[in-house]
């Protein structure tokens, strides 16, 4: 069997992969969410959804680093890489080990064609079909309720020292934007640093996004921020609402209303 991946790439199977490593967060609770809990053999350490899953699975590294001896003692069949969150010396040595899947993923059509490529890969269409079904259910759930709302100016960040925001082809941007939050830094490069002064210049800035991960702001930040703007608010927000991707997608529609 040959299965195609999302940076086109041909793996070959002769049988359905039963023992998986993942080492993307958000499509380990995928894997779960389509029953596949008992075939995850490795995990990273920050797959933390379900938590139980780090004390009942071998953790075999980070999303930067991997322990390639651990990887190898656990036979797997398949080890599930994502462009952005794994290096691509990570790729190329796992795939000395098993097939290597890659997912790239920048809006929710890609999300939802890896779903598919998962349920063909571990031939579960049917429950793979069900979660699509149910993302677009709860997509157009939200449209409805986004379509008559005022589009918002913000700026989402992600670190601090340096700050840093979110900028273009980025699966958040592309979240903002469904919920018509205009990213004022969408025209920059994928994650920008950002001088604080130049965020005075926004005099229309509406909301000042600061995401729980991958640095964890915390209530003290806010007014860090507001004080660099004439009128916006600083928010806390679920950094796993807008960038976990998979069935994650499910919550965050709903989380989405929260914030309007």
């Amino acid at each position: 069997m040959e299965f195609q991946d999302q940076i086109r790439r041909i793996l070959t199977f002769d049988k359905t992969p039963k023992r998986i490593i993942c080492l993307v967060p958000s499509l380990t609770e995928l894997l779960v969410d389509l029953g596949l809990e008992t075939s995850i053999v490795g995990v990273s350490k920050f797959c933390v959804h379900p938590n139980h899953l780090k004390e009942t699975k071998t953790i075999v590294g980070g999303t930067k680093s991997i322990h390639i001896d651990k990887i190898k003692a656990l036979q797997p069949d398949i080890i599930l890489c994502n462009k952005e969150e794994n290096t691509k010396e990570i790729v190329e040595n796992c795939e000395k080990i098993a097939p290597t899947h890659v997912s790239d993923i920048f809006t929710i059509d890609d999300n939802l064609e890896l779903i598919k490529q998962y349920g063909m890969l571990f031939s579960l269409e049917n429950k793979a079909s069900e979660i699509i079904l149910k993302i677009n259910s709860e997509l157009d759930i939200f449209n409805e309720f986004i379509k008559n709302k005022e589009v918002k100016k913000v700026v989402y960040f992600i670190w601090k020292s340096p700050w840093m925001a979110v900028g273009n082809t980025t699966f958040i941007n592309h979240l903002l934007a469904l919920n018509k939050f205009a990213n004022i830094y969408q025209y920059k490069e994928r994650y920008p640093e950002i001088d604080l002064d130049e965020m005075k210049l926004q005099s229309e800035l509406d909301f000042i996004f600061l995401s729980s991960e991958p640095y964890p702001f915390k209530k003290e930040h806010l007014a860090e921020v507001e004080n660099y703007t004439k009128n916006a608010k600083a928010v806390l927000v679920d950094g796993e609402m807008f960038s976990w991707y998979g069935s994650r997608l499910i919550k965050a529609l709903e989380y989405f209303k929260t914030l309007h």
